[in-house]
């Protein structure tokens, strides 16, 4: 199982815990939209949280990658350039 796949799943048992809590307090019908209310916003705000740490790190992966993809770029064509220029050396010039 991946990880996103378990996080989606704790997710959706954590969401599926609060509203079942919730439902089953002994609370008014206007007590328990409230709390259901506020837990909602709650979890948004953590979710938001969550979302823009993950894009956060998705960035700078990408950023690390594309960065370690240029550099090694740039070693091929020098290594590429070193060859040819040992190529192109005739065997009297040493």
């Amino acid at each position: 199982m991946t990880k996103g796949k378990f996080a989606v799943g704790a997710l959706i048992g954590a969401v599926a815990g609060v509203v079942a809590g919730v439902l089953t307090a002994p609370k008014s019908g206007k007590e328990t939209r409230a709390d259901l209310k506020k837990k909602a916003d709650e979890m948004k705000t953590e979710a938001t949280k969550k979302a823009d740490d993950a894009k956060k790190k998705a960035d700078k992966f990408s950023k690390d990658a594309m960065d370690k993809a240029d550099e090694m770029k740039t070693r091929a064509g020098n290594a590429v350039e070193g060859a040819k220029a040992g190529f192109n050396k005739k065997p009297s010039d040493k």
